[in-house]
């Protein structure tokens, strides 16, 4: 595959400022379920790949974690120092941090950001190779099953008065291009890329973790009135946004 430029550094001070809003998926459904599944103990030495500006790695500090942050976008780690200044970030691609040695990191994390990386299988071994043994790995994803860029929608049946999920691909790997300003500034891009469950099962499997827990997380808003409320609501509490895995290096 032809290395693209997946980078949201021209976007940095955008996503920064959009993050700071209370009303995100990052805040409402992410951040809780996440601290709650990666349980910080003070002094968990703790790797946030693709970190940005830092929103998670703020809080998986003031956990107690000593947080190590890695992000390609060098515009995006200038931000994230600012915003946790006891942490400690670099700019670099997540398939090589040879700045971390072998097994010296307590807990791994991926927000949403896996999918954003080219060779995501390189990025899962670049991770096992910094994780010591017994230690986890947190993943994040949209959900590969429900939601594939330019290959997934919402759907309306209007005998049934039914919202279903629309899907036209998922086993097929692709790569689709994100525009990050649709119809202000068409020109900022980046690139999302698509795999189904098994190629991730197969780089976990490849590079010795192990699945221990899997959820799915549905969002948080609800549709207030009008004439498809019932139906809005209900597809949108069926059909989960985010996958969450938690994985043990063997």
């Amino acid at each position: 595959m032809t290395k693209k430029d997946t980078s949201w550094g021209k976007s940095a001070d955008w996503y920064d400022k959009m993050l700071s809003s209370d009303d995100t998926f990052q805040n409402k459904v992410i951040l809780p379920n996440l601290l709650r599944l990666m349980a910080i103990e003070k002094g968990d030495r703790v790797l946030d790949v693709g970190c940005g500006s830092g929103f998670f790695s703020r809080e998986f500090s003031r956990a107690g974690a000593k947080l190590v942050g890695v992000d390609v976008a060098k515009e995006l780690i200038k931000i994230a120092k600012q915003n946790v200044p006891s942490a400690d970030f670099w700019v670099a691609p997540a398939e090589k941090m040879q700045f971390i040695k072998n097994e010296t990191v307590d807990k791994a994390v991926f927000v949403l950001s896996l999918q954003n990386i080219s060779d995501a299988g390189a990025a899962i071994a670049e991770v096992s190779r910094c994780l010591r043994k017994d230690g986890n790995l947190f993943l994040v994803l949209n959900h590969p099953a429900f939601r594939v860029p330019g290959g997934s929608s919402w759907g309306w049946d209007k005998e049934n008065n039914i919202q279903y999920r629309r899907l036209d691909s998922y086993l097929s790997e692709k790569r689709s291009k994100i525009q990050m300003h649709p119809g202000k500034n068409d020109s900022e891009v980046t690139w999302s890329f698509h795999a189904p469950l098994q190629y991730y099962f197969k780089a976990f499997y490849k590079n010795g973790l192990l699945v221990e827990r899997l959820e799915e997380w549905v969002s948080h808003r609800v549709t207030p009135a009008g004439p498809r409320k019932i139906a809005e609501n209900r597809a949108r509490a069926e059909f989960p946004m985010f996958l969450g895995l938690v994985l043990r290096k063997n």
